[in-house]
């Protein structure tokens, strides 16, 4: 009955791809729902086989991917209009043609898919999973990237695909789970694949990819709870200082985080004795402090920093995958800066290869904001560095879902490299991962504390953390020619 529905009325075939791409978020953070990613891309599966021609395929794929962006990054209005000072229609506006370019993936997917359609359905199964993997990848870097809501996300742990994140990252994740999904169409060679792809992937997490190395240290992770729009204001900005100082004073660690831009002011012009106190502070108990902040060369380049402090020498890490519109200008789209009211919104690159800062006797891999989407930037500092840490200030996304999808990023980010990810953001979430994933404690968003634990540094690589994403390219590659090696329909 549904399949003669869809059959001679397509729009009922694109707004049930619409219903299915928007309840593709709750498989990711913070609703979790990790087993319904099969579901969900077998759904799309089973549309785009009943789709007539590579139009309808298309418009298909454009339904469900206009459905799954503007409930999965919603939160992209809240910065345009809450913060950015834009009115709220052309915010609206702005956010829904956001989506609408994410949605061309999706697109790209269902016209590709019916052009190019195998006649077995095994070889349908094959090339559909090469397919929404292979989306994901080319959104994780054209236009300087945004895999945000890649589907591999979806299967941070608990799920038991993780397992594979350490060989074939994200992207591999993504491959599995359209696979698994076009699979499930024919039932029982989907729960066969199913079946082997869960065990296989509980195997996989029992192998000790890393090994913990030396003493546990104890960390604070500061989470300031600062509003964004009190953040840039001169009466707001002394009482910030004072209160970042207590909070350091109060909670004595080896290692304390600051979040991103936690000072909103260039390091080298805050009051006199302001920078000697942290530091101060830091060598009383043995250790040393990253706090964000802003640095520049005097002139006309500033870059977005964390900058460390105490018992070590002064180091600095400079932000160096820039969030479009937020910290750089678009060739082209200067226009738009007049239209939203962005401070600081012209940020200069940091060096693309940095060395991990030296700081309470371990090497910790910084990364700012949501570099740490970026899996392939991520293993540059492998495998020095025995601790990554993620500086951020979601504050500008409001009370959405972008805190809890962006632990969930970070967690993935854990499992691909073996290594412990600390993350000390604004409003949250802040917290300490463990190197298998899972959260060992975090804090309660839109609170003002402190975090306080021990991690210890791993050594050793991952094969993702050796070769980024060229295993999953290769198998991808080498299922793509499978699913076309005979004729076509």
């Amino acid at each position: 009955m549904l399949k003669t529905l869809l059959a001679k009325h397509p729009l009922a075939q694109y707004t049930c791809a619409a219903a299915i791409g928007a309840s593709g978020v709750l498989c990711f953070a913070p609703f979790g729902l990790f087993w319904l990613a099969p579901i969900v891309w077998l759904a799309l599966f089973a549309l785009l086989q009943h789709a007539r021609s590579a139009r309808d395929g298309a418009l298909t794929g454009l339904a469900f991917g206009l459905g799954f962006f503007l409930t999965g990054v919603s939160w992209v209005y809240v910065s345009l209009s809450v913060f950015g000072g834009m009115q709220w229609w052309l915010a609206g506006i702005a956010a829904f043609l956001f989506c609408s370019v994410m949605a061309l993936f999706p697109t790209l997917v269902g016209w590709l898919f019916k052009r190019w359609q195998p006649a077995a359905y095994w070889r349908q199964a094959l090339f559909f999973a090469v397919l929404i993997a292979a989306v994901d990848w080319i959104r994780g870097w054209i236009f300087t990237g945004f895999p945000w809501l890649a589907v591999g996300y979806s299967q941070a742990p608990p799920s038991p695909l993780a397992g594979f994140a350490p060989l074939l990252g994200v992207y591999g994740l993504s491959l599995l789970v359209a696979l698994s999904g076009a699979l499930l169409l024919r039932w029982r060679s989907g729960l066969v694949f199913m079946a082997l792809a869960v065990s296989s992937g509980l195997g996989l997490q029992q192998i000790p990819w890393t090994t913990p190395i030396g003493e546990p240290i104890s960390v604070a992770l500061i989470q300031g709870n600062v509003p964004q729009e009190m953040k840039f204001r001169p009466e707001a900005f002394i009482r910030t200082l004072n209160r970042y100082r207590e909070l350091v004073e109060q909670n004595p660690a080896q290692l304390t985080l600051l979040p991103e831009t936690a000072i909103p002011a260039f390091f080298d012009q805050l009051p006199a004795g302001y920078v000697e106190s942290l530091k101060a502070t830091a060598q009383a108990h043995g250790g040393d402090l990253v706090l964000g902040t802003l640095s520049g060369d005097g002139g006309e380049r500033y870059w977005n920093s964390a900058i460390s402090v105490g018992k070590s020498p002064l180091q600095i890490y400079s932000k160096t995958h820039l969030v479009p519109f937020g910290e750089m200008i678009p060739p082209g789209f200067s226009w738009f800066m007049h239209i939203a009211s962005i401070p600081m919104s012209s940020f200069s690159r940091g060096p693309e290869m940095q060395a991990p800062l030296a700081v309470a006797g371990q090497f910790v891999a910084v990364n700012i904001c949501y570099e740490d989407v970026f899996g392939e930037e991520i293993i540059r500092a492998l495998p020095q560095a025995g601790i990554l840490a993620n500086l951020s200030n979601t504050a500008w996304f409001g009370r959405s879902l972008a805190q809890p999808q962006h632990l969930q990023i970070a967690r993935l980010r854990a499992v691909e490299t073996g290594r412990p990810m600390l993350r000390a953001t604004n409003t949250g979430m802040t917290a300490v991962i463990n190197a298998d994933g899972s959260v060992q404690a975090v804090l309660p968003p839109f609170t003002e504390g402190v975090l306080k634990g021990e991690v210890r540094a791993h050594q050793g690589m991952t094969p993702y953390a050796h070769f980024g994403n060229l295993g999953f390219l290769l198998l991808a590659g080498l299922l793509l020619l499978a699913s076309q090696w005979r004729g076509r329909a």
